[in-house]
């Protein structure tokens, strides 16, 4: 099972743990102005998802002001200055006509989601209400603008605002329905339309999985229901990998754990015998292939711990560890501060989908 935590300490007045995997990502990442920079792309991009994403990690981390600068930066640059009223621009970089900006203005779901979830707990955690406001306000602007009814289905998040809709057709990502975060949403307000979302969630994973695994996209039609999109070669791949991660954190004993834990053990135990996980796979064959760099693997690591598969859990461990994790890519970066952070016990999620921080309460005041 999972390894236990290591020790930890309080820093100073703006951090409450010592992370080095945190320090050497926002070293490699992290602007001095807020933004997490993608090296890799000619445009030196930020995305909303990383700025999500890391707003997480500084809570995890206890790093107020990293928290701060980053929302700041987020507010600004990807909202025009108010989250509450404009859900945030996806994609921000050098533009073709060579100034700084917007590059895309279109909402991503799972970026908006994870910014309202991390607003609510920060709100909560460390008992300031301007963030709880705005992660409430956010939260009800996704209502409006990212929630569509699925006919027979129920309601269920939209990848954005604009272009997942045709017809009677409907474009979804599985990795944009983390239920942590759906539960974490119904308890902080609308609770049935919320619960509704998460159960529908839950309902789809179950219908597109084959075998323990998850394509990156899907199609639900109002006639046929869930289906693969280019079946019979749906795949799956980066986006695919964050539902094992989420599932893996879901808290043990919950229902939706329960689930999941059984609709995606075979991916676990696929993982165990081929020594990481595939960098793509086929929905339908099976077939798979390519190799990760290690901190996607690390996104392996606690559904691995739950399936009991401790070897595998420990090698894949090992892996995430290393200093060159966070030298792999943001994304690959964050996938191994959120998988070895878990692993190392360093946060975890309540029944309610609330954040629990395994550092002492020094670090939540």
């Amino acid at each position: 099972m999972l390894l236990a935590a290591a020790p930890l300490a309080i820093a100073d007045g703006g951090r409450c743990s010592l992370w080095p995997a945190w320090d050497r990502f926002k070293a490699g990442y992290l602007s001095d102005d807020g933004r997490i920079v993608d090296p890799a792309t000619p445009e030196r991009a930020t995305v909303s998802e990383a700025e999500a994403y890391t707003l997480l990690l500084s809570l995890v981390a206890g790093d107020r002001a990293t928290f701060a600068r980053v929302l700041q930066w987020t507010q600004n640059n990807l909202a025009a200055g108010d989250l509450g009223a404009r859900l945030p621009a996806w994609r921000w970089g050098l533009r073709g006509d060579g100034a700084w900006g917007v590059i895309d203005d279109n909402s991503a779901a799972d970026a908006d989601a994870w910014l309202a979830y991390a607003l609510l707990e920060a709100g909560r955690l460390w008992h300031e209400p301007r963030y709880a406001a705005l992660g409430s306000s956010l939260l009800d602007r996704i209502a409006r603008d990212e929630l569509v009814e699925l006919p027979g289905m129920g309601p269920a998040l939209l990848p954005g605002p604009r272009g997942f809709v045709s017809g009677t057709r409907v474009r979804l990502n599985p990795s944009y329905m983390p239920l942590q975060v759906l539960r974490r949403f119904a308890a902080a307000g609308d609770h049935a339309r919320w619960s509704a979302v998460a159960d529908t969630a839950l309902q789809l994973l179950a219908r597109v999985a084959r075998g323990g695994l998850v394509p990156d996209w899907f199609v639900y039609d109002s006639a046929r229901g869930a289906v693969l999109e280019d079946e019979p070669a749906a795949r799956g791949s980066y986006d695919a990998i964050r539902v094992y991660l989420w599932a893996g954190m879901l808290p043990p004993g919950s229902q939706d754990f329960r689930v999941l834990l059984r609709l995606l053990r075979p991916m676990a135990q696929r993982v165990a015998e081929r020594g990481a996980p595939p960098e793509w796979f086929e929905v339908v064959s099976g077939r798979s292939g390519g190799d990760t760099p290690p901190g996607y693997a690390a996104a392996l690591l606690p559904l691995l711990g739950v399936a009991g598969l401790p070897r595998a859990a420990a090698r894949e461990r090992a892996r995430a560890a290393a200093p060159a994790v966070a030298a792999a890519g943001y994304y690959a970066g964050v996938l191994g501060l959120m998988g070895l952070g878990y692993a190392e016990g360093r946060f975890g999620f309540g029944a309610e989908g609330q954040l629990r921080l395994h550092r002492g309460d020094a670090c939540t005041h």
